[in-house]
């Protein structure tokens, strides 16, 4: 069953510790212990759209990729004790495809599902979506460490 949280921007920034302009996770709607459901609201006012693409912005994959592994970062976060003295390290990232464009005014919906969690590594898929329609998928490898 999932827990309806709406954890805002002050919940995600005492867990993960990106700050402008690279924290790209604006709330936590959903979360459960193998699942975590956040957003990122995508305006004009991002610091990468002048420069991606003059008079075509388009938000960059790379980014919209790092969205979604902040979004997973959160979720091992909060399965931690003392998250304030972890770190979440992206191992690898597989699989990762782009279906659309993220353009300014979508909003998007990440989903994490924590598919496997042994000896402190985990596997979890990835889905991004804007309004419904998958926009990004992958697979992320990740460990939470001691900083």
């Amino acid at each position: 069953m999932s827990e309806q949280v709406k954890m805002d921007i002050r919940k995600v920034m005492e867990l993960i510790p990106h700050r402008y302009p690279m924290l790209l996770v604006d709330r936590i709607l959903e979360l459960e212990d193998d699942r975590v459901l956040g957003i990122k609201n995508v305006t004009i006012n991002e610091p990468f759209f002048p420069g991606h693409f003059p008079g075509h912005p388009i938000m960059p994959g790379v980014l919209i990729v790092e969205s979604m592994a902040q979004t997973g970062g959160f979720l091992l976060m909060h399965k931690v004790d003392d998250p304030e003295q972890k770190v979440v390290y992206f191992l690898g990232i597989d699989g990762v495809k782009f279906r659309k464009p993220v353009l300014p005014g979508d909003t998007l919906t990440h989903e994490l599902v924590l598919e496997k969690y042994r000896h402190g590594i985990c596997k979890m898929k990835g889905t991004a979506r804007v309004d419904g329609e998958v926009v990004c998928e992958g697979y992320f490898t990740a460990k939470v460490i001691d900083k």
